[in-house]
């Protein structure tokens, strides 16, 4: 779905998807992606620094020598969702088989029974919030799957998301540092929709990376100093493989997402060089990628490959991969995370049939610590959670111990294992 940097880039094509879900999704999947020709080479730009949380009087996190992240994969919250929340707004869309989002509340109650609405802004949320006041991360990072206003211009590609401006408490309601970008929803109501996207995240003081009014604003990271331990810095990139329209792209004078020409080694190295020149000490380099298929475990070596050269370049210490429906094996190379895709963590699809064997209804909740010096991973907790009337919920032992073996035996061909905790949560252990 996304990955642009603050580098070079060219032209990706994507095979069209099947039927089924996608089909009824109207995901016409993978459109041919293509995209930045001007900014081949440039560096990386340097954001200016913020501090997380810093309306929310947020408790930091209690492992000093170490920078505590709270990632997941694709929040979902508009669509269906915005409908529930304490401000819907127009409930028109223009997809083939449904033509209003409140279609997506009735197919999911129909499934599992009334949800309230309006509901209050953290409902969403449940049970994700307790775990993240028990583990109280630095810094809070989601790839913000939808536009976020009331433009009435959709794109003409069949699922146009977007939640109305006012529920970007939503978003507050978490305390979210940093909204990813960089993906193959935030324009699906047009230019209009993705500049009012980005104001209403900048007056609600949530960071976002990954898309902008011009390639260079496209291209810069978001910056967020963490007291005491340095800064983590966010890189966000779109990929066609995801299905990004290669006319998304932002350019010099026009507005759209940070997108890679492909995912070859030199554009990796062009990459890394130009983040490896911002790079300051203490400084903890995330690099958010929307890339490749919703839905398979096999992970595509061109997005292995592209992965561990960042880290290897010596330039990024977490990889934060996302577009899957599902969540995908996890690798540590050179002692740095690689998330090959996060899975949804917040979606409106309960009502919908088909790919049920991924189990797209259990959400992750990723707490990677590491080194506050080095950028090495200490320790990765998991939290299992279940979207139920769009609601995050603790899952059950049956569902965990599925996860543990499922997951687990993708973890196993990249190197790692999962251990499956008392009290249903997951650790990843590695040589």
């Amino acid at each position: 779905m996304r990955r642009p940097g603050g580098v070079p880039s060219g032209t990706v094509t994507a095979s069209s998807d099947g039927l089924d879900r996608r089909a009824f999704l109207g995901l016409s999947a993978r459109t041919a992606l293509g995209l930045l020709a001007a900014g081949a080479g440039a560096q990386p730009g340097r954001a200016e620094r913020a501090t997380p949380g810093e309306t929310m009087q947020r408790q930091p996190s209690s492992r000093t020598g170490s920078v505590n992240l709270f990632l997941c994969g694709d929040v979902m919250t508009g669509r269906g969702i915005d409908q529930v929340l304490p401000h819907a707004g127009d409930p028109r869309i223009h997809e083939r088989y449904v033509k209003s989002a409140l279609g997506y509340v009735e197919l999911a109650e129909r499934k599992v029974g009334a949800i309230p609405r309006p509901v209050d802004a953290d409902y969403v949320w449940g049970d994700a919030l307790a775990e993240l006041a028990r583990v109280t991360p630095d810094v809070r990072i989601v790839n913000l799957e939808t536009s976020v206003t009331t433009s009435d211009t959709p794109e003409p590609k069949g699922i146009n998301y977007r939640m109305h401006p006012d529920n970007v408490s939503c978003l507050q309601a978490a305390e979210i540092d940093c909204c990813v970008l960089a993906n193959n929803h935030v324009l699906d109501w047009g230019v209009p929709g993705l500049e009012e996207t980005l104001e209403t995240l900048r007056k609600a003081q949530i960071r976002s990376a990954g898309a902008g009014r011009s390639l260079a604003e496209a291209q810069r990271p978001a910056t967020l100093e963490v007291p005491g331990k340095g800064c983590v810095v966010v890189y966000a990139f779109g990929s066609g493989t995801s299905g990004i329209p290669p006319s998304w792209a932002a350019r010099a004078d026009r507005p759209g997402v940070n997108l890679l020409r492909d995912l070859s080694e030199e554009t990796a190295r062009s990459i890394a060089a130009g983040i490896r020149a911002a790079k300051r000490p203490r400084d903890v380099v995330v690099a958010s990628l929307h890339w490749g298929p919703n839905w398979g475990y096999e992970i595509d070596r061109e997005q292995r490959r592209f992965a561990q050269m960042l880290v290897r370049e010596g330039a990024v210490d977490v990889v934060h991969g996302h577009s899957s429906h599902h969540a995908k094996g996890i690798e540590v190379h050179e002692g740095r995370l690689i998330l090959y895709g996060c899975g949804d963590f917040l979606n409106d699809y309960e009502g919908i049939a088909g790919n049920e064997e991924f189990r797209d209804d259990l959400a992750l909740m990723y707490f990677p610590s590491l080194d506050a010096a080095t950028g090495k991973l200490e320790r990765l907790d998991i939290t299992p959670l279940q979207i139920r009337r769009f609601r995050l919920n603790r899952i059950s032992q049956r569902d965990a111990s599925w996860l543990r073996d499922t997951l687990g035996r993708a973890c196993e061909k990249l190197g790692t294992r999962l251990e499956l905790n008392d009290d249903r949560r997951l650790a990843l252990r590695w040589a």
